[in-house]
């Protein structure tokens, strides 16, 4: 279903005060949003909310989007505060922006390659989609660090996770680069890996920053 970003906000709102908080409704004063905002109307016109005396209320269809709307705006914050290390203010502003774009699937991918969180960086639940139900009943663990593979496993490398960017240069000077195939040889006393014809070894630390694809 296509919403503007300020109806999803609403709807963000919403789930936490209804869902979270344990209310019936969501004191529109309390939304952030002006009362008068078309988004209400669009929301309403949709089956989405009724509003009654200033105060919102989920329909069953809008109760289902509200869940979806938080999904997507914690998966963003997971996805830009632990990979790509955009934190604070900046990252809570990112994540209002980049979480409109988690649509059509793509939210699946990323709770996918994130390995299913259960929380946010802010330690609040992230409700489970149809990815993290099928993940935990075919024991599938989707993305993990490279330390979790035993020797002569391979996967696929999904991405680095560093904040150190000469490790991040001597990593991908070695072919670790999403996409590439990764093989690992031996895990004690340090790693060694194989990407194409090349053999590379590195220490524990800088293992746990690699992250594959089964």
């Amino acid at each position: 279903m296509k919403l503007s970003d300020k109806a999803e906000e609403i709807l963000e709102a919403m789930w936490i005060a209804i869902e979270e908080n344990g209310k019936e409704f969501a004191d529109i004063k309390e939304i952030g949003i002006d009362p008068e905002d078309q988004s209400y109307a669009e929301l309403t016109g949709l089956g989405l909310i009724a509003l009654k005396e200033r105060r919102a209320y989920f329909i069953k269809e809008g109760k289902e989007e509200g869940r979806q709307t938080i999904r997507r705006h914690r998966l963003a914050e997971r996805l830009l505060m632990d990979v790509l290390d955009i934190r604070g203010e900046e990252g809570d502003r990112r994540a209002c922006q980049f979480e409109h774009l988690l649509k059509e699937g793509i939210d699946t991918k990323v709770c996918i390659m994130l390995n299913h969180p259960a929380t946010c960086p802010h330690g609040k639940n992230i409700p489970q989609g149809e990815c993290c139900s099928e993940a935990r009943n075919s024991g599938n663990l989707g993305v993990l660090p490279l330390t979790e593979l035993k020797a002569n496993e391979e996967g696929e490398i999904a991405f680095i996770q560093t904040k150190d960017s000469n490790k991040m240069h001597k990593l991908m000077a070695m072919g670790v680069l999403p996409g590439n195939r990764i093989l690992l040889l031996q895990n004690f006393p340090s790693y060694i890996f194989r990407i194409g014809y090349s053999e590379f070894a590195i220490d524990t630390d800088m293992a746990r920053e690699i992250f594959v694809r089964q």
